[in-house]
């Protein structure tokens, strides 16, 4: 690889998000002599078209999930933050008066006693009671998680955007072999 990435992290890559590397097709000569070519230009190019398309799935996928984390994560700073502020409120005697989010653009009055628990929604329909500490210190966890997810989905991303370009590039090169050699046959007949 000549731009200066590691082979490793290819591999990285590849292990991490089950993303196949698509290999660049140098020497079309070689290439559609090999036996697995046997089956003609038609048959290769229909492999590397199926190719393409499981690199779109993949990258549907990849899509939603970076887009899901994209949500998660402020959600969950929001959160963090409000543990903070109650965290912070725990100990004074007055109560908080604060709005929360009813229903999209929705807003609801609440008055807030100072308190050392809170409870957290995990998924699935299922929340939990945590004391401020360990609420934030799960939060703080989440967050890092989540971040650390964004990353690899964007570096899968980044990954994935280079074998749709090989692969698109193998099928030009095949599909011009191909031309060049109905040509030649044509010329000589």
């Amino acid at each position: 690889m000549g731009d200066g990435k590691n082979a490793g992290d290819d591999e990285k890559n590849k292990s991490l998000s089950g993303i196949p590397e698509a290999r660049f097709v140098d020497d079309v000569d070689a290439f559609m002599a090999l036996e697995e070519n046997s089956g003609g230009a038609d048959k290769v190019l229909k492999r590397l078209d199926e190719q393409h398309s499981k690199y779109k799935f993949m990258e549907y996928n990849l899509m939603s999930k970076r887009r899901r984390l994209r949500l998660q994560i402020p959600d969950l700073e929001n959160s963090l933050k409000m543990i903070t502020l109650l965290k912070k409120q725990q100990d004074s005697p007055k109560d908080i008066e604060t709005q929360f989010l009813l229903s999209e653009q929705v807003y609801m009055k609440a008055t807030i006693s100072p308190t050392d628990k809170v409870c957290l929604w995990l998924g699935a329909n299922v929340m939990l009671e945590y004391t401020l500490d360990d609420a934030m210190a799960l939060l703080k966890k989440s967050i890092d998680t989540a971040k650390s997810n964004l990353d690899t989905v964007e570096t899968s991303l980044d990954f994935l955007r280079d074998q749709f370009t090989t692969t698109e590039v193998n099928m030009a090169r095949v599909f011009n072999w191909d031309v060049k050699r109905r040509q030649a046959a044509k010329a000589s007949s």
